[in-house]
């Protein structure tokens, strides 16, 4: 019978021994440090605006916002924004670290044909030496799964990469959302102040005449005259900030406005629906944020393992088989093969502390990763709670701010009436035209809060990334997502790789 050739041999016992023991401790998710159920605000009564049927990160931003213009400049800013490509291209490096870590699982097999001709002195006759063959150089046998420990901390860390451009595609989807609804405010503001500042230069003209008759005094004419040089500033100030939001949507785009945007809605037109909260323990598993936390915990879990490890005897093994002949013309003849077989077992037994300091550096890496976790999960909650504040009491504050609008203005009218008759004074005419554009100002600010509060809850909610809900419904399994329009984008991890789960803190 054939004997096997060793090195054969070894090569395939290494899928068999090759990770036989995991030093890794039990990954256990932590404790959600939050309360159950998000806190409500008392007195409060519904908005009366229509309430989405679905979860927010069950909606597509396309169906959350409606307006034409916005959706096309959001479109852009996905093929273009800078922030966002340097997210995919970290998904496409962590990728490839991940493939290189994954590679030291396996045996590098090189092939390389050598020849040496020399000799040995003067009169000596050339000798020649011609080899030709496969190697496989100092191949760790991972029994301890040192090097497969590595490898799971190189996917979950490729996976939190891969979280964290979800997390970074639903922030640019917010801003743009957000910069748009200023835009349409601050333009709102640029034409209730134009309408202000012609309605004063009209008071101020007429006050001129009324001088000029004796019919009032110096006094009504310099109020006037203030009133409207106040407007002026104020429509300076109003001109500056359109063109500042005009600058930060082109920069969020990146690249110049187009010029045939469809057309888009006023900022009055515009109301995005009430979102259901839903549960606090649902942000662990539609904020790519927490997910990425917990990756980089799973990563930070897997580290010690690979460190408790250094403890134990690493093995490697070295061998080559080929052919040898002093001829090149003999190199495969029969009679010229042959193998070498190095294995190699090293065991640390005096590194003064180095292998236990390196396991205390992990798990502390671990509990720092544990709070770090923690802390997004805090973070996410107040967000969210702050958010679904705002629903509560947004809509019933621009409610009463346009009812204070509209008294002011029937004030105004009845000032001037007042005034033109002669039964009222001056001053009480120009505190009502100051009372009046100061709530009609205040009654556009009130209700862009109201919008930019329902875009911050869509977005702290997880809404922007939309993915199938299997993925999300496995507790906690990171799922890949589509790639952005205009984009190479790493999708599903690699093929035949684990992806990395969990479920509390891992354990020492």
């Amino acid at each position: 019978m054939k004997r096997l050739n060793p090195l054969v041999l070894a090569l395939a016992m290494v899928g068999c021994l090759g990770g036989c023991v995991n030093l890794a401790p039990k990954y256990e998710r932590p404790a959600a440090p939050v309360a159950a159920g998000f806190p409500t605000v008392e007195g409060t009564v519904h908005s009366g605006n229509p309430v989405a049927p679905q979860a927010p990160a069950d909606i597509a931003w396309q169906r959350f916002f409606t307006d034409a213009r916005l959706q096309q400049l959001i479109s852009i800013a996905l093929a273009n924004n800078r922030d966002l490509r340097i997210s995919i291209l970290n998904i496409e490096q962590a990728r490839a670290t991940y493939q290189i870590q994954r590679a030291e699982r396996f045996p590098t097999i090189n092939a390389a044909v050598t020849g040496n001709r020399q000799t040995t002195g003067k009169d000596q006759p050339i000798s020649s030496v011609y080899q030709a063959g496969l190697s496989v150089s100092a191949f760790e046998l991972d029994f301890f799964g040192r090097v497969r420990n590595l490898t799971e901390s190189a996917l979950a860390q490729f996976l939190a990469t891969e979280e964290a451009r979800k997390t970074t595609q639903i922030s640019l989807i917010a801003q743009v959302a957000n910069t748009y609804l200023t835009f349409l405010a601050d333009d709102e503001l640029l034409a209730l102040t134009q309408q202000t500042l012609k309605t004063r230069e009209e008071s101020l003209r007429l006050s001129q005449l009324r001088f000029e008759n004796g019919v009032s005094s110096k006094l009504d004419l310099d109020q006037a005259l203030s009133l409207v040089e106040q407007a002026r500033t104020t429509l300076a100030a109003a001109q500056r900030q359109r063109a500042q939001d005009l600058n930060l949507i082109t920069l969020l785009i990146g690249q110049p406005i187009p010029d045939n945007l469809p057309p888009g809605a006023t900022l009055a037109s515009t109301n995005l629906p009430d979102l259901p909260p839903g549960m606090p323990s649902d942000l662990l598993a539609v904020r790519p944020d927490i997910r990425a936390a917990e990756q980089q915990l799973i990563a930070a879990n897997a580290n010690i393992g690979a460190a408790r490890a250094n403890f134990f005897p690493r093995i490697a093994l070295t061998g080559t088989a080929g052919t040898a002949s002093n001829e090149l013309s003999g190199l495969f003849k029969s009679g010229t093969f042959g193998w070498t077989f190095a294995p190699q077992a090293v065991l640390p037994l005096f590194d003064f502390g180095r292998n236990r300091a390196a396991l205390e550096s992990a798990r502390a890496g671990r509990d720092i990763y544990v709070a770090q976790y923690e802390r997004s999960i805090q973070t996410a909650f107040r967000e969210v709670a702050d958010a679904l504040a705002g629903q509560a009491t947004y809509s019933e504050q621009l409610r009463a701010q346009q009812a204070v609008a509209q008294a002011e203005n029937d004030r105004f009218n009845l000032s001037d009436l007042r005034y033109r008759s002669g039964t009222s004074s001056y001053l009480d005419l120009l505190d009502a035209q100051r009372s009046l554009f100061a709530a009609q100002q205040q009654s556009i600010q009130a209700n862009l809060a109201r919008l930019q509060n329902q875009v911050t809850l869509y977005r702290v909610l997880g809404g922007g990334w939309s993915e199938p809900a299997a993925g999300r419904a496995a507790a906690g399994v990171p799922v890949a997502g589509n790639p952005v329009a205009g984009n190479p984008v790493a999708g599903n991890p690699v093929a035949g790789t684990p992806v990395a789960t969990g479920n509390a803190t891992a354990a020492r």
